[in-house]
């Protein structure tokens, strides 16, 4: 009896002293609801310290397999809502129900400049793609800011499979160096530099640099906007950050999870042009009207139809291309490591013929903590692309061919080339045997350690490398009208960048008396960047059979061409946040950065920025305002800079000559450049005031910003005068010179809301942002009041004015009988187009009778709605942009009314003696296009962007099954625009580094709509 008292008193002892715990013999149930007390699905519930998990079914119910013993803490987690954390003592008598408080906007962790802070902390402007963006289906990141991100303006400067995007973020700052933001992924900053994927020989769109990246591998994407966020990345930051992060392991949690989708793709429309009946009345009318006849040219292999329909080029050159995605990911961890592993094929097919992009990619990213103080990072990523690539001149030749010529001769080759005026090559022959392909092998990884010296002192050093290699082949066979003439072009080119970096940063996180807060970094970074690139080409080949590989078998031998060039950086950099009271937040920042590619005396530019946040709603007097959960406001100011431009443009560069002595051709180098020894940074100074609104305990969050900024020491070039002597005639290039010369303003306001509409079973939840940006050009240099690009082009650059703008001649109706010949056209009889005197001297003149009209959007935005109810979710997404302009070069072309090429048909409306009440001038040979705003159109467009319904099958379905989640949906991508834009697409714009042609669509590979079927599995 005393023994068994004595082994029970010990036991008792030993559960309160903590030396014996009790064992769980079954398993946990319960359910999460939110404060609504419906069930949330979806929910992680994770025991915490172990592998052991449970994701809720579609009624928030769950059930857990039991701990070893107690106590043991539940954490559980799901977007939008506060993770929380419970403590199981003893094995419940019922299922435990867990209620999670919805997330406050303001507590999400945002990605800032080395380092991570909560939003209500931020003093900046900074911006996150939401969740139901970043699903969408496309090629590459850009893209998902499109409408989801105040003040960024997305654009499509190729529908090109692969091809490129133009990204302003709060609007244009520069005008010949680059403009694009700049993008850090995982740590490691790159510009979206086309010159890596480029190596010079592929005719038509660049590959999108960006493109290599997968983007189901994303987890987050912020967009720093403002000085005091940007100024950390300095003399970078000035275009924006984009900080891209990809997706981690879990802690003591595995999955597999496959993603894929499946679809097709069309045209979004296509051009209304004459058939052939149509389009040979023209030509005999416009021949007529000049004097002449019109004759069938002599031809021999085929015939031409000049009654019925004839060929439809546009039909015969687009298809329906399908578009897919395999995505499969590992997510692993334990206590001490978090692994991520993924693999990616993505192939797209181009809507035009024999053009496509594919993609391998494999990622992986390991967090491990190798000791109490240590901690390792790893990202890697390596792709390969392959694009073959549409010929430059395609879309015009589709849209301007003569549709009485036929596609294949009576033998059933190719038709080669039109007969008439303009020898158009036939578009689906260069199609089709054209070779013009692009491949593209890249690593971009980095390894960091993080160090704990003390408590909130953390000690970091990364290095990482970015190192892309481009292959391009092209071969132009003599059955084509552009290697015909030669008996078979071949040139093959290769470019190759590493791009090395190391950061070296410490950082400091610390709370002092539960009121006052400190953040701080400070660091020296180094980025050392080489190129090397070769263009081998020969012509004059017996066969095609070879293509481009064995260039010795050509007769004609082209000089061979290479390149070679380095830069540097050097960067020191530091920012402290102070928090007081969680009211008063304050941020410093400043970064030196050093360029090898400016002159000695200029190398370092210097960029700081102070900022300062209220959170007015912790204040006591605030508390009475019950419907207002926050309130906060912002103000920030500071400098950023620019160096995107090409390495050695501040030095004197040699160009290759031949010079003749006696009768001996000799080589030789010469100076062909001006030097710059003081070009220095293009800085930009801009302020940012904001203000961040929660209303009804944060169901309705409102970010709005008004910012001002100003761009001073423009990078541009100017052209240096042929009597100077530093003319390229070798490379038949006019020589320029940068100059720190002008400057440019922004200002806007943007505004962005987020709202919980409904709650419970039926969930709706809508996101809308909206931004107006006001761009111009303040100075462009002492004595230069514009510059003017290329006399054939609309495009100028003026000071008063938005980039983008256009310099034309005002149409004023057509000539009829009787009135003044108003036109510098060679037709002034009666249908001739007539055009205003601006400047009222008798005659139109280049100089004195055209008009700048300005071309800017006056709002850009979208509106994205989410709906949920029993395991179905859809999405709606619409993007706008209003008040913009388009020159319609195609238009241009295709109302000429020469009938040498093919015409729209509004032709069939044209002037004639007996068709006089019209605005379509009469057919006449006079090929000249004068630029005038009929050609400037409203490119305002609203687009259903993005539409998404899908189901997540119920738990206890699929738990039979051994499948944790399973979604399955349907999406459609730019389904529906509303413009009354003729073009193919509003949203479009000339490729190419100056921004003083943008807003011109000539010839661009047409964007797609598309549809798919998808599925999400995890195992």
């Amino acid at each position: 009896m005393i023994k068994h008292l004595f082994r029970l008193f010990l036991l008792t002892g030993l559960v309160f002293t903590g030396f014996y715990r009790a064992v769980a013999q079954d398993a946990i149930t319960g359910v999460v609801k939110d404060e609504s007390g419906q069930g949330l699905p979806g929910a992680t519930v994770v025991e915490k310290g172990s592998t052991k998990y449970a994701l809720t079914d579609i009624d928030g119910k769950f059930s857990i397999p039991p701990a070893k013993e107690f106590p043991f803490t539940l954490q559980i987690s799901i977007t939008g809502f506060q993770q929380q954390e419970i403590e199981i003592y003893e094995q419940p008598s019922e299922a435990v129900e867990i209620v999670l408080k919805t997330a406050n906007l303001l507590d999400e962790v945002v990605v800032v400049g080395y380092g991570e802070q909560k939003r209500k902390d931020i003093t900046g402007s900074v911006a996150s793609v939401p969740i139901e963006i970043k699903s969408q289906p496309v090629a590459s990141v850009e893209r998902l800011l499109q409408g989801s991100v105040a003040g960024a303006v997305v654009t499509q400067t190729s529908g090109q499979p692969g091809g490129g995007v133009s990204v302003q973020i709060r609007g244009n700052n520069s005008i010949t160096a680059g403009s694009d933001p700049l993008y850090v992924i995982d740590g490691f900053p790159v510009n979206n530099d086309y010159g890596l994927t480029d190596a010079g020989v592929t005719d038509g769109s660049k590959i999108n640099p960006l493109s290599s990246i997968n983007t189901a591998d994303i987890e987050n994407i912020d967009v720093l906007k403002d000085a005091s966020a940007t100024a950390i990345y300095g003399s970078r930051g000035a275009n924006g950050v984009v900080i891209i992060t990809t997706k981690s392991g879990s802690k003591n949690k595995s999955s597999i999870n496959y993603d894929a989708y499946y679809g097709s793709q069309k045209v979004l429309r296509t051009i209304p042009l004459l058939n052939a009946a149509q389009w040979w009345q023209l030509r005999k009318d416009a021949a007529a009207n000049s004097g002449k006849t019109a004759s069938i040219p002599t031809i021999s292999g085929y015939s031409l139809d000049t009654t019925g329909v004839g060929t439809d080029w546009q039909d015969a050159a687009f298809r329906s291309a399908s578009i897919q995605s395999h995505n499969l990911s590992i997510l692993s961890g334990s206590d001490k490591t978090k692994l991520a592993i993924s693999g990616n094929y993505f192939k797209q097919n181009g809507i035009l013929q024999n053009t496509d992009f594919r993609r391998f990619s494999a990622r992986i990213n390991l967090d491990h903590q190798y000791s109490d103080r240590l901690r390792i990072f790893t990202s890697l990523n390596a792709s390969n692309t392959k694009a073959n690539v549409a010929p430059s001149a395609i879309v015009g030749n589709l849209l301007q061919t003569p549709p009485s010529l036929p596609i294949y001769q009576d033998n059933g080759t190719f038709v080669v080339n039109s007969p008439f005026e303009s020898a158009l090559q036939n578009p689906i022959n260069s199609l089709y045997n054209q070779l013009n392909e692009t491949i593209t092998n890249r690593f971009l990884g980095n390894v960091s350690g993080e160090y704990t010296i003390a408590d909130g002192l953390k000690a970091k050093v990364l290095i990482g490398a970015d190192v892309v290699g481009n292959k391009q082949n092209r071969y132009l066979p003599s059955t084509t009208s552009e290697g015909q003439a030669l008996s078979g072009d071949a040139i093959v080119g290769s470019v190759f960048t590493a791009n090395w970096l190391n950061e070296n940063t410490i950082s400091y996180d610390k709370e002092f008396n539960e009121k006052n807060k400190i953040n701080a970094v400070a660091g020296f970074t180094a980025q050392v960047s080489q190129t090397k690139g070769a263009i081998a080409e020969a012509a004059g080949f017996a066969t095609d059979a070879f293509e481009y590989n064995n260039l010795a078998t050509g007769i004609t031998s082209i000089a061979p061409r290479s390149l070679a060039n380095k830069w540097s950086l050097a960067s020191y950099l530091g920012r402290v946040n102070y928090i007081f009271d969680e009211r008063y937040l304050f941020t410093l920042t400043l970064r030196a950065d050093g360029s090898s590619k400016f002159g000695s005396g200029n190398k370092w530019g210097y960029f700081p920025s102070a900022a300062i946040g209220w959170n007015v709603n912790e204040e006591k007097f605030f508390q009475r305002f019950k419907k207002i959960s926050l309130l906060k406001l912002r103000l920030s100011a500071g400098q950023t800079g620019n160096q995107n431009i090409p390495a050695y443009q501040s030095l004197s560069q040699l160009a290759y000559f031949r010079y003749n002595f006696s009768n001996t051709t000799v080589s030789g180098f010469a100076p062909n450049t001006v030097p710059n020894p003081n070009l220095g940074w293009e800085k930009t100074f801009q302020t940012d005031f904001g203000v961040d609104l929660g209303l009804f305990k944060n169901r309705i969050n409102i970010i709005a910003d008004y910012y001002y900024k100003k761009t001073t020491d423009l990078l541009l070039t100017r052209t240096v005068p042929g009597t100077s002597g530093l003319s390229d005639f070798y490379n038949g290039q006019a020589s320029v010179v940068y100059q720190n010369i002008g400057a440019v303003s922004n200002q806007g306001i943007e505004l962005y809301i987020n709202s919980r509409n409904t709650e419970g079973a039926f969930k709706w939840n809508t996101i809308f942002i909206v931004s107006k940006n006001t761009n111009k050009i303040l100075s462009l240099g002492d004595g230069v009041d514009q510059i003017i690009p290329v006399i054939s082009n609309p495009s100028i650059a003026k000071v008063g004015y938005p980039l983008g703008s256009f310099i034309v001649y005002k149409t004023d109706g057509i000539i009829q009988e009787g009135d003044a010949p108003l036109t510098p056209q060679q037709n002034k009889s009666p249908g001739g187009q007539k055009y205003k005197d601006i400047n009222g001297d008798g005659v139109i003149t280049q100089a004195g009778d055209r008009v700048v009209i300005k071309n800017q959007p006056a709002l850009t935005g979208g509106i994205t709605n989410t709906f949920n109810y029993k395991g179905f979710d859809l999405t709606i997404f619409f993007q706008a942009s209003l008040g913009g302009k388009l020159y319609n070069a195609n238009r241009a072309n295709l109302e000429l009314g020469t009938g040498y090429v093919n015409g729209s048909d509004v032709l069939l409306n044209r002037w004639t003696p007996t068709n006089t009440n019209t605005d379509v001038k009469a057919a006449y040979q006079d090929p000249a296009i004068t630029i005038s705003d009929r050609f400037i159109e409203d490119a305002t467009y609203y687009r259903l962007k993005n539409l998404s319904f899908g189901y997540t099958f119920p738990k206890e379905l699929l738990s039979k099954l051994r499948i944790e989640n399973l979604r399955l949906y349907v999406s459609a991508q730019n389904p529906k625009t509303w413009t009354k834009y003729t073009g193919f697409d509003p949203e479009v714009s000339l490729n190419g580094q100056s921004l003083i042609n943008k807003g011109v669509d000539q010839g661009v590979y047409p964007n797609n709509k598309s549809y798919q079927v998808g599925l999400s599995l995890t195992f």
